[in-house]
């Protein structure tokens, strides 16, 4: 294991979507909801191109990939019908609530970094225990980020939140575009290996992770 994480560092900012919460198959069974009168298919191929980055982005690419009739705003509305059935639910990515728990035992400043809108995030979070864990929660509509992942935006605005320099902040992603997002803020990487992406992906990560068991021992010992 690299020696990125041999000391607790400043700050630890994490996306939400992939990286701690399994929410990426209810993104596509509602996608795939909105395109059944259209009768398409949604592809893995533009699921991986939609990952990680600003819903108003995802939303045009996939307009534009199947001719839809819709405008960004109606597609994400009618989107929108069918998440909010299905994010109440929302499931841990494996062993990541017991990894958040740990962080906030050991008294670490976290924050949180998601292209998602806050309504969207409130629900998401609103079962979760872990949940008053982040020192600053960061939403994709927050009027100080001006341009989406894979922009430093977002990332910027969370580190400056926790009133801490971006190179002393380390990133939990588990996306091309979210790891291209923290890179160029300046920050160091871990990526989440994860059904969608590829491992030549995450390539621009200081280091890849299959799951948060693996790290788990080491921040442990954190003093």
């Amino acid at each position: 294991m690299s020696s990125l994480l041999e000391f607790p560092p400043a700050g630890i900012i994490f996306d939400l979507d992939g990286t701690l919460l399994d929410t990426e198959p209810l993104y596509s069974q509602a996608t795939q909801k909105l395109l059944d009168p259209y009768k398409h298919t949604y592809s893995l191929e533009l699921k991986k191109r939609c990952m990680g980055g600003d819903s108003r982005r995802s939303a045009r690419l996939t307009i534009d990939e199947y001719d839809l009739p819709l405008t960004v705003d109606q597609y994400l509305a009618d989107r929108e019908v069918y998440l909010l059935e299905l994010f109440p639910s929302s499931p841990d990515i494996q062993g990541a609530g017991e990894f958040i728990t740990t962080l906030m035992e050991k008294r670490l400043t976290i924050g949180l970094a998601t292209s998602s809108h806050k309504h969207l995030c409130d629900i998401k979070l609103s079962s979760k225990a872990w949940k008053s864990a982040f020192h600053s929660i960061v939403c994709g509509d927050n009027a100080a980020v001006k341009k989406g992942k894979p922009e430093p935006d977002i990332y910027l605005v969370c580190a400056a939140d926790l009133e801490l320099p971006a190179r002393d902040c380390i990133v939990f992603e588990d996306s091309p575009t979210g790891i291209k997002a923290a890179r160029a803020a300046g920050m160091r990487v871990v990526a989440v290996n994860g059904p969608y992406v590829e491992l030549e992906d995450l390539k621009d990560a200081d280091i890849v992770i299959d799951s948060y068991d693996e790290i788990l021992p080491i921040v442990s010992r954190w003093q």
